[in-house]
This record gives structure tokens, sequence and C-alpha cells, in this order.
């Protein structure tokens, strides 16, 4: 892959760069722009997780150092930090869906609490210059419905098993922090949150977007829950613009070490799961909105009706701001997913090459700070 590109002061060029759960759809997304930036991607999952994959339709295996073992394993994570000797960390490895920790709640902790433990354990062992960024999920904050956005001093937790591991992972990483990293010169580190990301690529299973478009590309209807359900959507290149403008940050200076961070989309991209509907078909050929989907609401596990995030620390900060509108968040994915299951001849790998390439063109057209 060529490298051309410059952004984020070309701090990632010729850096050893380790990616947690880099095989997953945020993880592959992340790894594409980091090989974009002239990183030397390490990649450390447990396996390819869905089929198909983001990983694998990109070849992403030929052009990284992988690692196939669980963050669980206290020892293996300990042993690829100790000679691998990463520059950067971005800790995405998780169990990330809502339903799975109802089927079984004992591996969503163990993953995204004692995961993150050992991780971090390992981390605080380094001699070298390394920068860590955990992340976790907007579903960190207990979720009391209400309609402004949570801010990063808010109170952790939740009512659900998901959302609880989310809360204790941040725990973990604020307590990793003042007891054995705030003191490390060698080591600087924040956690950032962000949800409801979206983006060609992903095919993990109880997701609105990956439902629709699997069933799309087969002529099918998608049955869908709670559509009236609000979300403040965003596409997957909002998030990893702002986990790489604090990682850039951080390297260049320690003014947010140890700090926590949100990034999400303007309030105005809050759509219902029915009106994101909408717009997504609208690039698929379907003659009426009832042939595109039917609504189920008899769910048996509890979900936020309504979530959203404060980002003006980010904005502060770091300079960071969102960049799509809901309208070109949806376009990106929709169109994503059309090419790769309706155009046979398209090169998906240039093709998100080109979507990241058109993203930082608008985020640059549009003036924001992050991107120079």
């Amino acid at each position: 892959m060529e490298i051309t590109d410059n952004s984020f002061s070309s701090v990632f060029a010729s850096k050893k760069v380790l990616v947690t759960g880099n095989t997953g759809f945020k993880g592959s997304w992340l790894t594409v722009w980091l090989l974009k930036l002239g990183a030397q991607v390490i990649g450390y999952s447990k396996d390819i997780p869905t089929s198909p994959s983001m990983f694998e339709e990109l070849q992403l295996g030929k052009e990284v150092k992988q690692y196939f073992e669980n963050v669980k394993d206290k020892q293996k994570i300990s042993e690829v930090l100790e000679n691998e000797k990463p520059d950067f960390i971005f800790h995405l490895a998780a169990q990330a869906i809502v339903k799975a920790s109802y089927d079984d709640p004992i591996d969503t902790l163990e993953t995204n609490v004692i995961g993150t433990a050992n991780v971090l354990d390992g981390v605080r062992k380094l001699k070298h210059k390394c920068i860590v960024v955990c992340i976790t999920s907007d579903k960190c904050y207990e979720n009391v419905e209400w309609v402004w956005g949570y801010k990063e001093t808010d109170h952790l937790g939740g009512k659900d098993i998901y959302s609880a591991s989310k809360g204790a992972a941040e725990n973990v990483i604020h307590a990793y922090f003042h007891s054995f990293l705030k003191n490390k010169p060698n080591i600087r580190m924040s956690s950032v949150r962000a949800g409801n990301v979206i983006g060609g690529g992903d095919w993990a299973a109880n997701r609105i977007v990956p439902d629709c478009m699997k069933a799309w590309s087969q002529k099918q209807s998608v049955e869908i829950r709670s559509p009236k359900a609000t979300r403040p959507w965003q596409h997957v290149l909002e998030p990893l613009s702002g986990y790489l403008r604090i990682a850039e940050k951080l390297w260049m200076n320690e003014k947010q070490n140890g700090e926590s961070f949100n990034f999400g989309p303007a309030s105005e991209n809050s759509l219902t799961v029915e009106e994101i509907l909408h717009e997504l078909s609208d690039y698929w050929d379907f003659e009426t909105i009832e042939e595109a989907y039917t609504i189920n609401e008899n769910s048996n596990f509890h979900e936020a009706g309504l979530l959203k995030l404060n980002c003006d620390k980010a904005l502060y900060h770091l300079k960071w701001a969102a960049c799509l509108n809901a309208s070109e968040c949806l376009e990106y994915t929709s169109k994503w997913y059309y090419n790769f299951y309706c155009k046979p001849d398209t090169n998906i790998k240039e093709y998100t090459l080109n979507q990241i390439e058109q993203y930082k063109s608008l985020a640059e057209k549009r003036n924001l700070s992050w991107i120079k």
C-alpha cells in the first residue's frame, strides 16, 4: 500500500501500533487507516468474528503481523507487549453485542473487564514510550433516558450486563492509571467512548444495519425491533478520527494523559430506527418501504430508548468535531454494502480507502482542526 498520508502530524508513520480486536468491524477500519498512515500494525484478536469479514475481504492479514489470542489470557498479552514493544496501543477487543451479554454474561464480563485489566497490567511493565487508547462505549454511562448528552464526569454503570461491563472497564482503566501508570513518564493513556457506529463491513449479528444489508442483498424484508428507539448515528470513521487524534496529542504532549473523551455526532444526527431504515433503503431497489422491513417489538432484553453523548470536552481540548451529517453517514454506509453485494467488479479495499479519502477531504473542506 502506497503511503502518502501525512495526517495526524505523521506521528504514526513507521511506528509499531498494536490493535486488539483488529479483526472486528471497527478494528478493521482502524487497521486500514493506520496502514494508510504508514504504521506497522500488529493485530491481536481471538478469531475472525464474522463471515463475511471485513478483515478477510480486504485481505488485511497480508499486511499486519497477526496474533490470534484472547485478551483473557493474561500471560499471552503480556508476552506480546513485551516482545513487540509497540509505540501505540488501541485496545478495542471486547464482547460488543448486547444480546450476547444476556446469552453469556460471564464471558462478557471476563472479556470486557478482566481483558482490559490484562492489557493494562501488561502495559505497566513496559519500559519504552507507549501511548495507550482504551476504547469502551457510550453504554458505560448509567442511562436515565434524559434528553441531553452524557458528559465524561457522569455516573457509570447500567441496568444490563453489557452496560455494567463497560462501566466496570472504565473503572478499571481509571484505577490502573492512578495506581500504576500516572507516574510512569513513558506511558500516556486515555479512555474513549462512542456508540451506535455504522459503516460498511459490519456483519455482526443482531445489529440493525448488518441485518438490513444481508436481507436486502437477497431481496428479503428485515425484521426490526424498537422502531422508535432514538440513537445518535455516526459513521465508523468519525470516532476513529477521534481515537487517532487523542493518540496524536498524547504522543506530542502529556496534557490529556489519563483523561476520558466522548466522540459522537451532532445532535441532529439522532434518528429513530425507523427513520434510518427509510434513508438506508433509498440506495436499494425497493418499490415500497413495506418491502424493506417489518416491525417486531417483542424484544426479550432491555435496551435504552435514548442515549447520546456530550462531546464538548473533545471539541475544547482536542479541537475535534464530527464531520458527516446523518444523510452522509447513511449514504457512505449503504453505498459500501451496495457495491460489495451488487457490483462484483468493485475492488472493495480500494473503495474503502477512497471513502477514507472522501471523509478527509470533507473534513478539510469544512475546516475541521483535527485534520490539519
